[in-house]
């Protein structure tokens, strides 16, 4: 099977060079056809000149009702202009003009038409009585001038399309990545409630029995019961709304550290400061906020080999947002993997399926209406994640 996602940058390439391929060869042989429609017209305008040098000596007036009707009339697209050697305008077609025009109106939007036609063209000198010249001067046709810009139209509307595809394959492509962690989310809620149903009852059990009485295990026992109850809370909340409420953001975070810090490496020193008064509140689902913090640190510990230090400080953004970072000082991340690294399947480990990090900006930026993203790192010196949160 082809790995799209993984490698989605060579493939866009791909499309680019494929696209500008296309796009060139359109406009080339669009080019092809211009410059041939733009040889016949000037074609037609020679005609049109050699018809009337052919009008000043023409043997007979039957000759000359010919040229007129069946050359010089037979212009009707290509506008011309006729002068004499000083560029009075002597005749002109194929040139319209707004109803009810005024003669000096005319003549100066005909010399107008002139100067854009000395722009395109050169004129075509006709050789008129007693040794002086006359000037027709032309410019490309309207159909010409579509034809030319055609191209250019023709790529807009595809990149439009080409925009809009995109945008709807990207809706749909987030569209199922949602409906695929809601039912992975749900149906291990559902998968975790039985065996817990069964923990719960051995639990009661043990406490009423006297033959475990003052037995640690049990105590035990009950904390992870508590434990998984967590866990089916949190994956119960995903694909739903989860109820966000204003709770004091220090201890929030002090407890998930404190659950942490016994199930991970004694040789990962982790450390918990506030540049704030320690009442400052902030609006967030506790069960989901510790899965957040967990799993950055988790990935933190792994990318220090279990050896290392973690602090968390925690900062005000103005009257109206949090800032949380989480600093590790483990392998670092390249600058081109700073965004690959929220990705879904994006992993460094031998295992693991590398969802820890696309759950936990997910939960951030979907759920809290935060932000979550690499602050800053360091390839060999670490790295500091930053979550933000509304107060």
């Amino acid at each position: 099977m082809i790995p799209i996602y993984s490698q989605k940058n060579r493939i866009k390439f791909i499309v680019v060079i494929v696209a500008l391929i296309i796009g060139a060869a359109t406009i080339t042989y669009t080019n092809i056809l211009v410059s041939k429609l733009s040889e016949r017209e000037q074609e037609l305008v020679q005609l049109y000149a050699k018809g009337l040098r052919y009008m000043i000596n023409a043997p007979s007036d039957d000759n000359i009702v010919f040229i007129e009707e069946e050359i010089l009339s037979s212009n009707t697209t290509v506008p011309v202009i006729l002068t004499d050697e000083k560029e009075n305008i002597l005749d002109y077609k194929n040139i319209s003009f707004p109803e009810n025009i005024a003669d000096e109106r005319k003549n100066e939007l005909l010399q107008r038409e002139i100067e854009k036609m000395k722009s395109q063209h050169a004129p075509i000198v006709v050789p008129w009585a007693e040794g002086s010249e006359n000037y027709v001067f032309y410019k490309d046709s309207a159909l010409l001038s579509q034809l030319r810009y055609y191209p250019y139209v023709q790529l807009m509307v595809i990149a439009c399309f080409a925009l809009m595809a995109y945008f709807a394959f990207s809706y749909s492509r987030k569209a199922e990545q949602n409906r695929v962690w809601v039912g992975l989310a749900k149906e291990t809620a559902h998968q975790l409630g039985t065996p817990l149903s069964s923990l719960m009852a051995w639990y009661e059990y043990m406490k009423s029995s006297p033959k475990f009485e003052n037995e640690p295990i049990t105590a035990e026992l009950w904390k992870d019961i508590r434990r998984l109850e967590i866990i089916t809370e949190r994956f119960s909340n995903i694909g739903s709304v989860p109820l966000l409420r204003d709770e004091n953001i220090l201890q929030v975070t002090e407890n998930a550290i404190n659950y942490l810090q016994n199930r991970i490496s004694s040789k990962v020193e982790i450390c918990v400061s506030s540049s704030f008064a320690p009442d400052i509140t902030a609006k967030v689902n506790v069960p989901l906020f510790d899965w957040v913090i967990e799993n950055i640190c988790k990935n933190a510990v792994d990318a220090m080999e279990g050896r290392g230090s973690i602090n968390l400080n925690l900062s005000l953004l103005g009257k109206s947002q949090i800032a949380l970072d989480i600093a590790d000082t483990g392998k670092g991340i390249a600058k081109s993997k700073m965004d690959t690294v929220f990705l879904p399947g994006y992993t460094t480990k031998k295992r693991g399926w590398g969802l820890g990090l696309a759950l936990a900006k997910r939960i951030i930026d979907n759920y809290h209406r935060g932000r979550l993203y690499v602050k800053a790192s360091e390839v060999g010196k670490g790295t500091t994640f930053r979550i933000v949160l509304n107060r």
